[in-house]
């Protein structure tokens, strides 16, 4: 079975390893997670926190407290209460949750907090980002390849440095097996609501299909679904982010790009419990799996056993890239897309 089909299995037996030696509390009140939206359940980054991190961690009885703001006051204000009630760790989901993180780790400095896609400098916080682009190149080779009409597209939730590495390494995956491929690229909108805009999502899939775009790859959370409904409704393939959404619509959710959310908000509760727990910047790719495509039953049929072949082919090089000049994440940091 190819590397990029394992994602699922490596992280079930990663949680088995840990779970037996792991405490059952981290401290007398628990810890905590803080969503970056409303609703836990988006199908996408948030759902993949907490199906593969809290569930799997209150099954082996610890103690997590769950707070889905409304709004960023919401935020800041749930995550600095936390905090006063000694909730500890505390873990931040998002980008959006960072700078309630920075405030509260400030004002609480013997709380230990986590902030994930985030960075924040203090002696009290792990923040941990991902090489998305790693990822995307993936996906965007895969696009490229099963494309019949040379023309993909590209779906964010927001023009920000985040969704522009996704669209950076999927251009260069795509380019790299077809230099000539033409990849047109949408954002939902410039508000928080983008990722929770699956009309939007439909809108714009529909409109970049019927430009002759005949895979389109969405990091647009919540959004995403309308583009994977506009895949199933027309004909053509879309490429899902975050968690696994093969099951969602299968035939048409050609793969998944997942970014192991969950196994971060498990390690750091594990760790802090073990007092294994570390602040500072981690910054995680390919090397550890954790970031890659999903290939299950659901899309077995699209994804063929020839294309993940030539995924594996491309996961290889990049990971034994030695020139760092020419490394995707370099390329991506000086915008070479």
């Amino acid at each position: 079975m190819p590397a990029v089909s394992c994602m699922s299995i490596l992280l079930f037996c990663t949680v088995i390893g840990w779970a037996s030696s792991a405490m059952a509390t981290v401290n007398n009140i628990g810890a905590a997670v803080v969503y970056d939206r409303s609703s836990k359940y988006d199908h996408s980054f948030n759902q993949a926190a907490f199906e593969n991190g809290v569930s799997p961690l209150r099954e082996r009885g610890f103690v997590i407290k769950e707070v889905e703001p409304a709004n960023h006051v919401q935020t800041q204000l749930g995550v600095m209460k936390l905090a006063r009630r000694g909730y500890n760790p505390i873990i931040g989901i998002g980008y959006a949750v960072s700078p309630a993180i920075e405030r509260a780790a400030k004002a609480y400095p013997n709380i230990s907090f986590v902030t994930i896609d985030g960075v924040v400098n203090l002696p009290n916080v792990s923040s941990i980002t991902f090489q998305e682009e790693q990822g995307a190149y993936l996906a965007g080779v895969l696009a490229a390849l099963k494309s019949k009409t040379n023309h993909i597209g590209f779906v964010g939730g927001m023009d920000i440095p985040l969704i522009r590495k996704f669209s950076c390494g999927y251009a260069l995956g795509a380019k790299s097996v077809k230099p000539d491929i033409l990849i047109t690229r949408h954002y939902i909108g410039s508000t928080s609501h983008a990722w929770d805009d699956p009309s939007k999502g439909i809108e714009i899939a529909r409109h970049q299909y019927e430009q002759g775009a005949d895979v389109i790859f969405a990091a647009a959370g919540g959004s995403g679904l309308g583009v994977y409904q506009a895949a199933s409704d027309h004909g053509f393939y879309a490429i899902a982010v975050d968690s696994n959404q093969n099951h969602l619509y299968p035939g048409a959710v050609l793969s998944s790009m997942v970014k192991l959310v969950g196994k971060v908000v498990w390690q750091s509760v594990i760790d802090f419990s073990q007092n294994k727990w570390q602040p500072g910047h981690r910054e995680l790719g390919l090397s550890g799996d954790w970031v890659g495509l999903t290939r299950d039953q659901y899309n077995a049929n699209e994804f063929t056993p020839s294309l993940a072949n030539a995924i594996d082919e491309h996961k290889q090089y990049l990971l034994t890239q030695d020139d760092p000049n020419k490394s995707i994440v370099t390329l991506c940091a000086q915008g070479i897309n």
